[in-house]
């Protein structure tokens, strides 16, 4: 069933929603340290701690992941297998790269409530072979995606432990309608799903995070979804998500930690097609097949946070690093499979 077209108000009755949600919440001491080396959790995750009032944080996130090969199911496909001899795609992608740069703030106007915002900017890279004729292209695209913007309210809280919920928004700034030239279309050919900015639909991001601490050890948990809210501009809407992580971290001093983390991410396949001429035919390149963009994936990823203590002249200073691979993915494909995934970031916090 095609999901309801979005309403000029959706925004505003959301963004009502989330602000609302705020208002019967009590004011109460919270129960962490932030100020230490693992007081934050590893720098993939978002939205995971909140602040006491007036404060505020500025930060820089850079992510590469990095794709090869094709995988349908838990079995892993060659470029013949996938080609006109196996699958019959006339076009096979056997890279991808995508890089993501990642501005932030984060302000709470009161001591249960922290707002942020987080502006992504993107950049994919996809190599392709056409096995029959034996040619290889690259496709682009770069530029602005989603904006991102959400509230933290503080649900409970008692010494060393957290729950706060996320509720949370994505704005359609990325673009749907990228193009770049292609062997059988040309110049400005309209790309496929995975090769555009944003989703195109203002997405409901709602979800729920705990944290834990102990005097040399910190831990956590998150879950958090996309709901599509409607259907986009070129007539269809991206799966919904669902992720879900873990993570424990371990102090070795007062600037250093060490961190482990469990990720799960489950995304649906596509309602509708896009409705662009020129986009291309489902049977001509995978990346083009609506019904072949769902999957799940768990990652294990490690990382490492310094932090500058109160006593140094970059107090408030926060870098980070964290990188894994995935453990197991389930991919409907022919799909591309993920090979690693990076993490580095800046937080300031004052």
């Amino acid at each position: 069933m095609k999901p309801l077209n979005l309403k000029k108000s959706t925004l505003a009755i959301a963004l009502t929603a989330m602000i609302g949600a705020t208002s019967s919440v009590p004011a109460h001491d919270w129960g962490l340290q932030g100020a230490r080396p693992d007081g934050h959790a590893p720098i993939g995750v978002m939205g995971e701690h909140t602040h006491h009032a007036g404060k505020w944080m500025v930060s820089y996130r850079y992510m590469n992941m990095f794709m090869s090969g094709n995988r349908s199911g838990e079995t892993d496909l060659s470029v013949a297998q996938v080609g006109p001899a196996g699958a019959g795609f006339i076009v096979v992608p056997t890279e991808m790269s995508m890089e993501m740069h990642m501005l932030g703030i984060m302000y709470a106007p009161v001591d249960r409530v922290t707002v942020m915002l987080g502006l992504p900017f993107k950049r994919i890279s996809m190599d392709h072979i056409a096995p029959g004729p034996g040619i290889a292209f690259t496709t682009e695209s770069a530029g602005i995606s989603d904006l991102k913007l959400g509230t933290l309210t503080r649900l409970w809280s008692k010494e060393g432990h957290g729950v706060h919920l996320n509720l949370g928004l994505s704005v359609p700034t990325g673009s749907i309608d990228e193009t770049d030239f292609t062997p059988a279309g040309g110049p400005n050919s309209p790309l496929p799903y995975p090769m555009q900015l944003g989703s195109g639909t203002v997405d409901f991001r709602p979800g729920i995070t705990y944290n834990g601490q102990s005097e040399n050890w910190s831990w956590g948990a998150q879950t958090t979804g996309a709901i599509r809210l409607g259907e986009n501009g070129n007539d269809y809407t991206l799966g919904n998500e669902l992720n879900a992580t873990a993570w424990g971290a371990r102090r070795l001093n007062r600037w250093a930690s060490l961190s482990f983390r469990l990720n799960s991410t489950t995304w649906g396949n596509i309602d509708g097609a896009d409705s662009r001429p020129g986009f291309p035919a489902a049977g001509l390149v995978p990346t083009a097949d609506p019904n072949r963009r769902g999957g799940s994936r768990l990652d294990a990823l490690f990382g490492v946070n310094l932090f500058a203590p109160k006593t140094t002249k970059l107090k408030g200073h926060r870098l980070a690093i964290e990188g894994g691979l995935p453990i197991s993915q389930h991919l409907e494909g022919p799909q591309l499979e993920t090979d690693w995934i990076i993490t580095a970031g800046w937080q300031f916090s004052w």
